[in-house]
Parts: C-alpha cells; structure tokens; sequence
C-alpha cells in the first residue's frame, strides 16, 4: 500500500474544498464556523483510494491571508501540490503566497486546477492559463498541467483524478525504516476513548501498545489506538493521515506544533543553523537580528535571525544563518522550514534546517561556515564525521547522534561502520564514538602532560591515574582507560595500579641520592615499631628542599614505607612483623586492649592506636568496644 500527501493552495474562495469534496465526497469543512461563514478557517482532510494499492491522501489548506499559519502547519508532509485557482478571477495575492510556500519547501511536483470553468468563455480561459504559466516559470510547477474543472458540473474532474494518479505513482516511497514522527495539527478528545491527535506519519510506523512521548513537553504516552480515513487498524505507517489514540496523558498537555515519536529519539532545540533563502519579491532586505515567525512541521515560534557573513540579506540572496528561537521546535537536519517577517504578517523566506544542536562558534568564524558547507553539501560519511568531530574528545553515543543527523537508525550504524574501519572515528563502545582527529587531540594531550610531568618530576615513578584525567581536559572516565588501554598496546606508557607513566621513564638516583634514600630507608627499618617523622628521617640523611619531598615519594612509591596516617609511617617490612605479632596474639588471647598493644610491641599510644585503626581498615582486626577482635572470629 502506497500514501501520497496532496496538499490544496490557493487563495481564498477559489474553490478549494468544493474541489476536494467533488473529487473524495468529503466535505472538509468540520467547524461550525466555516460551515457559518462559507470559509476554510482550519485544516480539512480527505482521501481517494486508487487502484493498485494508491491511496492519496488530501490537506485541504486555508486561502485566507489571516489563516496562513494554519496553511502552513499543513503542508510540511506533503508530497504533491494542488494549486487551485479560480478561472473567473485567476491569480491572485494568496495564490502567489502559497505557491512561493510550495516552492521554499521544496515541493517536487504538483499541478494547477482551474476552478468555476462553468463560469468563463473559451477564450478567457486561454487568457488566465497564458497567466498561470507565466507565474509558475522558475518554480517547482514550471511545464506542469494546468486542468480546467467544475465542481458544479463534474468537468475535468476525472482528467484531474486520472492526473493525481499518475503523478502519485511517480512519488518515491517514504523511509518507513526510520524512526516514527508524527508532527500533530489537531488535538481533540472522542468520550470513552480519550485523547486523539492527528498528523501526517513522516516517517517510520506506529504500532497499537507503542510508548511514545510528546515532544517538545516529554510527556509519555501509550498507543492505544490508531485510525487512518476513519478505519481502525493495528499499524500507521509513513505517509499516512493518522488519529492516534493516546492513553496516559491528557488532551491539555499537548498542543499544534508538538510532535509525536519514540521516547529519547527527538531533540528540542532553541538554537538551529541552517541555510537561507530571501524571496525576491520579499518587501526588504532581512537585517541581522530581525525577529521574524519560524515555520517548521506543524509548528509556529517566534525567532531572531543571526546572519554569518553579512549585516543585512537583499531580496533573492541565500546564506548561512542561526536562528535563536523564542521557543522549542522538534525537526531534524534536512527538514524544510518557511519564514513570514513580523509585521506585517507576509512570508518572506525559507530553507532547510542544518543542525538542530549547533556547537559553539564565533558568529561570524571561518570555521562556522566551513562546518555548515560540510552540513549542508557533504557526503553522509562526511556529515556524520563532521558531528563527531565538532564533538570533540567527549564524543557522541549513538542515542545523542539519532536526533543529530537525518538517517535512518540502519543507515545510521552503517555510516558508523564504514568511518571505524577507515580509522576516522573510534569506536569507544558498542554505542560511543569519538571522531579520530579528537582523539588524536587527547592522546597527544596525555603524552604532553606524561612528559611535562616527568620533566618536573624525574624522581617519581608516575602521575596518579585520576591527576592524568584531569590534566588532559578531563575526558570520561571510559574514554580515558579506551586511550590507556590504546597508548599501553603501541608501548608508549605503562599503567601500574593507580599510577601511569611513559614507557621510557626511569628513575635515574645519583650516587648521592641512592644513599640518601637507602639510608632514609634504613632508619624507619631500624626504628622498628616506633618510626621517626619523615622530617627527622630526611634531615638526618641530609636532604632537603624539593628532593627532600621526591626521594620521600619515591619510598612510598615503591611500597618500602607505608603511610598509617598524617605524618606517621612505617617500614613495609616492620609492618608485615607488627601484623604476624598481633594475629598470633588474637588467635591466642582472642581480643587486645590499646594497653595490651603498647605491651605487644613495646610502644606508647602514639603508635599503638594508629596502628590498631590501621588494621582495623585492614580488614584484619573488628572493633568491639574497646577491644580489637580477629575479623571473623567467633
């Protein structure tokens, strides 16, 4: 089953929804009020099941100036144009808005419906298809057909039928292996089913029993049915106009504008990049900073345009821009948008979105328009490489780059795959990837903080693991020990416990500063369980200043001596002795007082408490009041 989306433009009472109900039978007028005033106020919706599988499904737009907006919210999923113009009055103001809406979307095909031809001369009608064409040269309508039909009378209605047909049969199929998206124009409640909206699937399928959320509000919501022309089905899928039964929120949490997909698959932004493209009939230039009204899906927010490389864009330029939004949209890169300037309410541009969360740049940096021209003309290799890049050591997980970028999730792992074998990005896990150029940052920036330190530091054997982390930018814990593990495997550092340091750093003692040391040693050795300071130890040996510090490190370092507390330690060996003399007295006497360890060891309190503390956090011994007990004993 195919769906094509054919959206109505014209201007207002041109015969639009007389037209959809003469083709479908579906009069598209639903709200009292344009049943009242003979008008189309919101959007309508109709459909035509053709043969082989084609359905065509119709948005019937409003032609009055002061309803654009709610033209606008219906034409962003459209596949096909209907321009409808009314043969007794030809083109007119709506007419020219709506074609050049058409045309900045980037509608690729459509034709024109010359309505009331009841009511016109053989040869006015010449004059007004003469008319027509010349408005359509240079747009996406240029050499279509133009098909004089009569609502009242049934004429051309079946060549205007046979038309769509053919056009649709033409219209490629939508991605319904990417995620579901669902921008929603309408919401209403139906008593004892609840919340319903409705919307164009863009792409993807729905399924009864989904979670979904609402974005950009993030309420969570449940599939609790799906309709599609009125008929009750079990799936939706891309292209189709869907009513979405939601259980789990209410009709007051959503909104026009807000977008229906998977939970964690859409980003709403403030900030978008994209390019830009001023209408040459625009009334004047668009000034840096103008605030203008955004357009994208079915949403409106109001915005200010930040121009990149110009003060000012002439009627008919294009550049690159950032819009600084007044609120949230949900799009993704490559979706089209329409701009209408403040005051007064006209459309005046358009273009497609580049980036939905745009890195930080000066405005007006080379390198930002560098980054946009890979956007918006790069391969999807490069457009991908160049998110990852901009990523920076940190990276991207495969959950942040979906929203990002406007491939499919199977496109999406592909693309991955092709830039980890070619080396330009670094899988750090299944679902983390890191561009190579960034990693080539902090793998440099390790070794340039390695050798800094060893520079300044010949004496110690290494920099602690965590000191490393900081020092090179901080990079996430599981990128940092992926960068480890990879300097380790080319034998540039070595990792030891909690210390890191270059592969070909040694320790080097002069003559004089292995003695110091080994007598420093011998000391605390021969003072056994009652060790002098570290300064009585050192000044004894005769160091001092920074090497005094160092060669003392390079004693812990090592593990000869071992830190108790501040300013207290003890001879590795002398401590191995104490523990072999306490386990034996516990195994024995079962507890020990502090005044049986000063016996024990023939020391005051000034070592024997520390050192029961000592192996109490040893795992060794257990306090019990004031006693120390075997751990586990008993």
């Amino acid at each position: 089953m195919k769906h094509v989306v054919v959206g109505t433009a014209g201007h207002i009472d041109h015969g639009k929804t007389a037209l959809v109900k003469a083709l479908t039978g579906i009069d598209t007028d639903r709200l009292p009020e344009e049943k009242a005033r003979g008008i189309t106020i919101d959007l309508g919706f109709a459909y035509l099941e053709e043969p082989e599988g084609l359905t065509i499904e119709i948005v019937d737009v409003p032609g009055h100036e002061r309803f654009v907006k709610n033209m606008l919210a219906g034409v962003g999923g459209i596949d096909l144009a209907l321009l409808v113009i009314a043969a007794d009055e030809g083109v007119m103001p709506q007419t020219r808005e709506h074609l050049a809406i058409c045309n900045l979307l980037h509608i690729k095909s459509g034709l024109v419906a010359l309505t009331k031809r009841d009511l016109v001369e053989e040869e006015w009608l010449e004059l007004v298809k003469d008319d027509v064409g010349r408005l359509l040269r240079g747009t996406f309508l240029e050499g279509c057909p133009i098909l004089p039909v009569s609502s009242k009378t049934g004429e051309g209605l079946e060549e205007l039928r046979a038309a769509l047909r053919a056009l649709g049969g033409k219209v490629p199929p939508k991605a319904a292996d990417q995620s579901p998206r669902l921008p929603i124009d309408r919401v209403f409640t139906v008593k004892g089913f609840g919340t319903v909206v409705t919307g164009t699937l863009t792409a993807g399928r729905l399924a009864l029993d989904d979670r979904m959320e609402i974005y950009p509000k993030g309420a969570q919501a449940k599939v609790r049915g799906l309709q599609c022309h009125g008929h009750p089905g079990e799936q939706a899928v891309a292209g189709q106009r869907t009513a979405v039964n939601l259980q789990g929120v209410e009709r007051t949490a959503i909104e026009r504008g807000d977008v229906l997909g998977l939970p964690g698959a859409l980003l709403p932004a403030t900030l978008v990049d994209a390019t830009l493209e001023l209408l040459k009939d625009a009334p004047r230039p668009l000034k840096a900073r103008d605030r203008i009204r955004f357009h994208v899906g079915t949403s409106e927010v109001m915005a200010r345009v930040l121009l990149l490389d110009r003060p000012a864009l002439e009627p008919g330029g294009t550049t690159y821009c950032r819009f600084r939004l007044e609120g949230s949209i949900v799009a993704l890169p490559s979706d089209r948008y329409v701009i209408r300037s403040y005051s007064p309410i006209i459309t005046i541009g358009g273009g497609t979105l580049l980036d939905v969360a745009p890195p930080r740049f000066k405005r007006k940096a080379p390198a930002l328009l560098a980054h946009l021209q890979i956007l918006e003309r790069g391969t999807p290799e490069e457009v991908l490489g160049e998110h990852l890049r901009q990523a920076g050591p940190p990276g991207l997980k495969l959950g942040d780059l979906r929203p990002r970028t406007p491939f499919a999730p199977s496109r999406l792992k592909e693309l991955l795959e092709v830039l980890t074998k070619s080396g330009k990005v670094v899988a750090v896990d299944r679902e983390w990837f890191v561009h190579g150029d960034a990693r080539g940052r902090l793998r440099d920036q390790v070794l340039r903080v390695l050798d800094a330190f060893h520079r300044q530091n010949p004496l110690r054997s290494g920099i602690s693991r965590e000191e490393l982390r900081t020092r090179a930018g901080g990079a996430e814990e599981r990128l940092f020990s992926h960068m480890l593990g990879a300097l380790e495997a080319e034998g540039l550092v070595k990792a030891e416990k909690d210390r890191v340091r270059l592969a070909t750093h040694e320790i080097r003692l002069s003559p004089s500063q292995r003695q110091a040391v080994d007598k420093v040693e011998a000391d605390f050795r021969n003072a056994g369980a009652a060790p002098p300071s570290p300064e009585e130890a050192l000044a004894k040996a005769g160091l001092g200043g920074s090497e005094e510090n160092q060669l003392f490190q390079l004693l812990l370092e090592e593990r000869r001596l071992v830190r108790i507390k501040e300013s207290l330690y003890f001879h590795a060996d002398i401590l191995k002795t104490i523990e072999e003399k306490l386990v034996g007295f516990l195994k024995e006497k079962k507890e020990i007082t502090p005044a049986d360890m000063k016996d024990l060891l023939g020391v005051s309190r000034k070592y024997a408490i520390p050192l029961m503390e000592y192996f109490d956090g040893q795992r060794i011994t257990t306090r019990v009041g004031d006693k120390r007990v075997l751990r586990g004993a008993g």
